[in-house]
């Protein structure tokens, strides 16, 4: 059998410059690009108050880390969280035809069948499932009904 060479620390981001990886130079780059086109438009009072935040935001997405994941992932995980309904209701296939005010839904009689033909375990099962388990299925168990 072949041998292969496993890639290890493959959530580690490749460095180009110094400790900046590749993805922090190009946010950083489109910034300063960004803030030399303010400079060329708007007056220096202006350029100076659309700058600085413009840097602030640049930098918080470069550099800051929550949980260890690039701030970026954050972001959209809130805004798919913020756009997630909060309450969440269960359909189970009824429409509004089908129900009516008052009317009591029997269930079907194969069904009630089946619930009454099922084992009443008086003790618990779980040393003899662990044993099932452990001989991965060479061991049966006993018949108690």
């Amino acid at each position: 059998m072949q041998q292969f060479t496993v890639p290890q620390f493959i959530d580690v981001e490749d460095k180009i410059i110094g400790p900046i990886t590749s993805r922090q130079f190009v946010i950083m780059l489109g910034t300063f690009m960004l803030i030399a086109l303010n400079y060329k438009i708007f007056y220096f009072s202006w350029f100076i108050v659309i700058s600085i935040p413009e840097l602030a935001i640049a930098l918080v997405f470069a550099f800051i880390k929550v949980n260890g994941r690039p701030f970026h992932f954050f972001v959209l995980n809130m805004v798919q969280t913020l756009k997630r309904a909060g309450l969440r209701v269960w359909n189970n296939g009824n429409n509004e035809a089908e129900i009516e005010p008052g009317k009591v839904v029997s269930k079907p009689a194969a069904a009630a069948a089946a619930v009454n033909h099922l084992p009443a375990y008086q003790t618990s099962r779980l040393q003899e499932l662990s044993l099932i388990v452990d001989t991965q299925g060479a061991y049966k168990g006993e018949d108690k009904v």
